[in-house]
C-alpha cells in the first residue's frame, strides 16, 4: 500500500491532514505539482509530484532555488495523497509534522523522459513544472547520503532556461499562492503558535529597525561660546 507509511504516522482524529481515503476525481489528465511551505520543528519546502495516484515527495530545507549552479538538498519522503495538494492550515503540536502548512506554489508537471518509474529507479527524473512561481525545466538526482538516510538524499537543481534567475524566489515570493496569506497568518487563523510560524516568514520593516537611543538628558553644549564683551 503507497500511502501505508502516510497513514501510520498520523492521527486523522486530531490532525486536520487528509487520510487519502477517500476518491479524488479530477477535471483533466494534468499531473499536479506543488510545493508547500512548512515550518515545523524547522522550516522547510515539501516539493511534490503526482504520480502513479499519490504525490511523491521531497523536502527541502533551504527551498528551491532558480539558480542553475545551486544544488538543493531535497530529502525524499514518503508519499503523500492527491488531496494533501490543496492543504493549507495548522498541524497541531505532538503530531508528526506539528506546525503551520502553506501552499507555496502550485501548478502542473511534466515529465522529460519517457519512463518516470525508470527514472526514479535510476535517480535522475527531469521535468517541466508551470506553477505560479516555478517554471520551466528541473532536475531532481538522487546522491550518496549517510546510514538510513542513503536512499532519501536527492538534489533539487534548476536547468538553464529563460525561467532561470539568481533572484531568490523564497524571499520575494513569501505569501501563499492559494490565500496570499504568510504561515503567521495561517497559524493565527487556525489557532496555532503564530509567534513559531513567523520565523517562516521575511522579516518585517518594523522589526528591523535599531532600536532608538535613550537621550541622557543633558543638554548639548554649544561649539563655540559667545564672545564676552570688552568693558
Amino acid at each position: 500500500m503507497k500511502l501505508k507509511e502516510y497513514r501510520n504516522k498520523r492521527h486523522f482524529g486530531i490532525s486536520p491532514e487528509p487520510s487519502g481515503k477517500d476518491q479524488v476525481s479530477k477535471k483533466d489528465a494534468s499531473l499536479i505539482y506543488v510545493v508547500q511551505k512548512h515550518r515545523a520543528s524547522h522550516l522547510h519546502y515539501d516539493f511534490r509530484l503526482e504520480w502513479n495516484g499519490t504525490l511523491l515527495s521531497w523536502a527541502v530545507p533551504k527551498g528551491p532555488s532558480l539558480d542553475p549552479s545551486v544544488k538543493r538538498l531535497a530529502m525524499r519522503v514518503e508519499d503523500h495523497p492527491i488531496e494533501y495538494s490543496s492543504f493549507e492550515g495548522v498541524i497541531p503540536k505532538g503530531e508528526y509534522g506539528g506546525g503551520t502548512v502553506m501552499v507555496w506554489d502550485a501548478g502542473t508537471w511534466i515529465p522529460e523522459v519517457e519512463d518516470v518509474d525508470a527514472a526514479l529507479q535510476r535517480g535522475d527524473l527531469k521535468f517541466t513544472v508551470a506553477g505560479k512561481k516555478l517554471r520551466g525545466s528541473w532536475v531532481l538526482v538522487r546522491t550518496r547520503g549517510y546510514g538510513s538516510n542513503s536512499d532519501r538524499s536527492w538534489l533539487l537543481i534548476k536547468h538553464r532556461d529563460k525561467y532561470a534567475s539568481t533572484d531568490d524566489i523564497t524571499a520575494a515570493a513569501p505569501r501563499s499562492s492559494a490565500s496570499d496569506r504568510l504561515l503567521a497568518e495561517i497559524a493565527r487563523d487556525g489557532g496555532g503558535d503564530e509567534a513559531q510560524a513567523a520565523t517562516g516568514d521575511p522579516l518585517q520593516k518594523e522589526a528591523r529597525r535599531s532600536p532608538t537611543k535613550k537621550s541622557s538628558g543633558k543638554k548639548k553644549e554649544p561649539a563655540r561660546r559667545a564672545r564676552k564683551q570688552r568693558a
